[in-house]
């Protein structure tokens, strides 16, 4: 794992097929239709351990500065959203905060 750096201007996007290798190396993220995002969905066990999930994931995206679009529905459905703003697509920023945010605990709650 890696630290986050800012992208320049010049910075091109990942394409399609680094993204999809990248992709390859942590698991439970999935590529978006255009390639210019990857998402988590989790079912937490309630709203209070989805809660304190968002503000882990707050510390390590402002630590990093780089900042995930996060979405809380139903309570408990969480999902997350990575791309590089700045670039309009993916960059190794949003790998390496995947795989970080992929190293904290997620208590769900499976359904019968």
């Amino acid at each position: 794992m890696g630290k986050c750096r800012p992208c320049g201007s010049g910075t091109a996007p990942f394409s399609e097929k680094k993204a999809r290798q990248r992709l390859c190396e942590i698991s439970g993220w999935e590529l978006a239709p255009d390639a210019k995002s990857i998402r988590a969905e989790y079912l937490m066990k309630d709203f209070g351990a989805a809660v304190r999930l968002i503000n882990q994931i707050a510390e390590i995206a402002e630590r990093e500065n780089h900042h995930p679009d996060i979405h809380l529905t139903g309570y408990r459905a969480l999902s997350i959203e990575l791309s590089t703003h700045a670039i309009h697509g993916l960059s190794e920023n949003d790998f390496i905060l995947a795989s970080e945010i992929n190293a904290l605990p997620k208590p769900t709650r499976k359904d019968c």
